[in-house]
């Protein structure tokens, strides 16, 4: 069995890291062809993806050759990359001068991982909208892209 964590490293440092995501992959079949199962998990969404490797040649190449297979194929059911994704776009609106943005605006899993960002923050109550708790400052989502949040 492999493991592959992705670790998020606060100033750069080993100390206080934290994963945020692995990939398993297990060798399911023996001989100069392997094959293996993958799995993916996000430390907030769960299962994000698997797969099968099938008829992998052993110490053909380096063990990163066989992780980027297992997460494409985890991805996309191919070994090929999805295409690159779009910018998350959302509405920006405004009630009396405040700027905001509807949290249902917000396409995921860009809006699991922001609603978890401002899950202790204060929003606005905006009486106009079908949701009036279901919003968020404007400036929290752009800081929240920029990766200042």
């Amino acid at each position: 069995m492999l493991s592959v964590k992705i670790e998020l490293l606060p100033g750069g440092h080993d100390a206080g890291g934290k994963t945020i995501a692995t990939a398993r992959l297990g060798r399911i079949k023996n001989g100069p062809l392997c094959a293996y199962q993958v799995v993916l998990e996000d430390s907030v969404l769960g299962e994000v993806g698997g797969g099968k490797v099938g008829d992998y040649p052993r110490f053909a190449t380096t063990i990163w050759d066989l992780v980027a297979r297992a997460i494409a194929v985890s991805l996309t059911g191919n070994e090929e990359l999805p295409p690159r994704p779009n910018v998350v776009s959302v509405q920006r609106r405004e009630s009396d001068g405040i700027p905001y943005v509807r949290i249902s605006d917000i396409p995921e899993p860009a809006k699991t991982f922001f609603t978890r960002n401002i899950a202790y923050s204060t929003c606005p109550f905006v009486s106009e909208e079908p949701d009036p708790m279901g919003c968020a400052y404007w400036w929290d989502f752009d800081d929240f892209l920029s990766g200042r949040r």
